[in-house]
């Protein structure tokens, strides 16, 4: 089972870098003003989204570690960061001009969700 988990973990990652890598190389776009929702940013979002509840569920249900129960706030955090990630987005994804405040926030939504993930125990 470990084997799994970090198969979908090692894809969760993937994802993430997905939508940062996406999100940083548009960040030079914002002084232009040609910065846009890539696809990158899209897959890694939806990327992340499943394997982050396919995770989920084999710590729930799939044993686990004992000594480490699972959090379901943590999850419930992580994946409003991520939903919200997905919202602005999709909300962004199809205009030709988006405001400067876009790329950015999702970059460091993105990055809210690493250091969630790495300093809440």
């Amino acid at each position: 089972m470990e084997i799994v988990e970090n198969i979908f973990l090692v894809l969760h990652f993937i994802g993430l870098a997905s939508l940062l890598g996406g999100a940083l190389v548009q960040i030079s776009a914002i002084k232009t003003g040609t910065a846009k929702i890539v696809p990158a940013i899209m897959h890694g979002a939806w990327t992340m989204l499943v394997t982050g509840i396919i995770l989920f569920g084999l710590a729930l249900f799939g044993g686990g570690d004992e000594d480490e129960p699972v959090s379901h706030t943590k999850f419930t955090v992580k994946f409003a960061v991520l939903l919200a990630i997905i919202v602005i987005a999709l909300v962004n994804k199809k205009k030709d001009a988006i405001a400067g405040w876009v790329i950015p926030t999702i970059a460091g939504l993105a990055v809210l969700n690493v250091i969630l993930a790495v300093f809440w125990q």
